[in-house]
């Protein structure tokens, strides 16, 4: 693929680049998708109330779903360097619509951790693999800023469906609000789908920024690593430890956030507002801290947003006015967009293009484990305290391990 070479005629039109059609469609399914995963907050204390189920048994269920995304995260990885997005990315948009209709219809626990933490789970290990590989393969200058664009669209979900289902919940109830999300994920996904296209052979066109020169910092002189020989080096390991951090911190927020803000006494809309503002400055980082990504390297925004992350997780511990947990919510979630968006051009950089999607997916696991972990040990934390001080600690103190491993990873060596 590498060495097809792809002409155009003297004298002819510069053709409409297709990349900027997968960078709009790729954006929209990250808003849909990304928004109906983190509205699981908002959905929370609606089912604890009316099943009286513990915290760590309901948070349970967003934990399986993320363990079962890692493991399908690696097959949808190498599916996607083999078949391309499209097909991945509608096989997916199919069981996340399913999942959430038949979230509507739950009466047991057995069915929570099936249509959520499986179903769904399914549906969401073929989302961040395809669309931020796929992104990497359309564009070699700018990789990081267009990677942090797509991405914004997880920040975009963030901050408008909380809002949304948080009113759907207050004028129908929470089952009439999944169907109305499952049937808008079902739809949008996989209509967007058909607009992806693996990389730029395909239309005939090649990477935009192709032989312009290098990315700098450890982008430079990487060579192209197979998994195999991905997974015997340091930074491997370090990069998936790294990841897991950095996944245990972002959801043990995503879904404890707005039931810790009611159990502040602060109202439903202002609880669902905290986490919108998470979205809102998520796009912000994103965009910004993608943009410097390019320029000083990816490396660097990760010690960065590590840095304020870890920050705003210890000024959460004793915050108890709204105001304070919406400065947390500012910078949380400024940091944790620049870290998100910084993570696919990171492994590109490391280890090349060619087995980008697998080493994506294997990499992903570890993040998608300290996802799985985060969120039920806060529950479990929550219930045999009645507190959610400790958890916030533990989250604080794994940032600050987050920071350590970013501030030791090292260029991958090119022999």
């Amino acid at each position: 693929m590498g060495s097809q070479k792809v002409r155009q005629s003297p004298g002819a039109a510069p053709q409409f680049f297709y990349g900027y059609i997968v960078v709009v469609a790729a954006f929209f399914i990250m808003v849909v998708i990304y928004g109906a995963q983190n509205a699981f907050g908002i959905f929370f204390k609606p089912i604890l109330t009316e099943f009286g189920w513990t915290r760590a048994m309901t948070s349970g269920a967003f934990s399986l779903s993320w363990i079962v995304t890692g493991l399908l995260a690696i097959v949808m990885g190498g599916l996607t360097d083999r078949f391309g997005p499209r097909l991945v990315m509608t096989l997916c948009g199919f069981f996340l619509g399913l999942g959430y209709l038949l979230m509507s219809q739950i009466g047991t626990a057995w069915q929570l951790y099936l249509f959520y933490g499986v179903i769904i789970g399914t549906g969401m290990g073929g989302v961040f693999i395809p669309l931020t590989s796929t992104i990497a393969r359309w564009f070699v200058k700018r990789r990081s800023m267009v990677t942090g664009i797509v991405m914004s669209g997880v920040g975009m979900g963030i901050l408008i469906t909380p809002l949304v289902a948080s009113r759907l919940i207050f004028t129908y109830d929470w089952r009439s609000s999944y169907i109305i999300l499952g049937s808008i994920v079902l739809v949008v996904v996989v209509l967007a789908a058909q607009l992806l296209r693996r990389d730029p052979t395909q239309v005939g066109q090649r990477p935009y920024g192709e032989n312009e020169g290098e990315e700098p910092g450890l982008e430079l002189g990487t060579k192209a690593f197979s998994l195999k020989e991905a997974v015997y080096t340091k930074q491997f390991r370090v990069v998936s430890a790294m990841l897991f951090c950095f996944g245990f911190c972002e959801f043990t927020i995503i879904v404890h956030i707005v039931p810790h803000a009611i159990d502040l006494e602060i109202s439903a809309v202002s609880a669902a507002n905290i986490l919108a503002t998470i979205g809102g400055l998520n796009i912000v980082g994103r965009v910004v801290l993608g943009g410097a990504g390019d320029r000083i390297g990816n490396r660097q925004v990760f010690i960065f947003g590590f840095i304020l992350m870890a920050a705003a997780l210890f000024w959460l511990v004793p915050a108890t006015e709204a105001w304070m947990l919406y400065l947390f919510a500012a910078i949380f979630g400024f940091a944790h967009g620049g870290c998100a968006v910084s993570s696919a051009p990171l492994v590109a950089a490391l280890f090349g293009l060619s087995s980008h999607g697998l080493i994506m997916g294997f990499v992903g696991l570890s993040y998608t484990s300290g996802a799985a972990l985060g969120p039920f040990l806060a529950g479990y934390i929550f219930d045999i305290t009645s507190s959610y001080q400790l958890a916030f600690l533990v989250c604080g103190a794994i940032a600050v391990v987050g920071l350590i491993l970013a501030a030791l990873l090292t260029p991958t060596k090119t022999s």
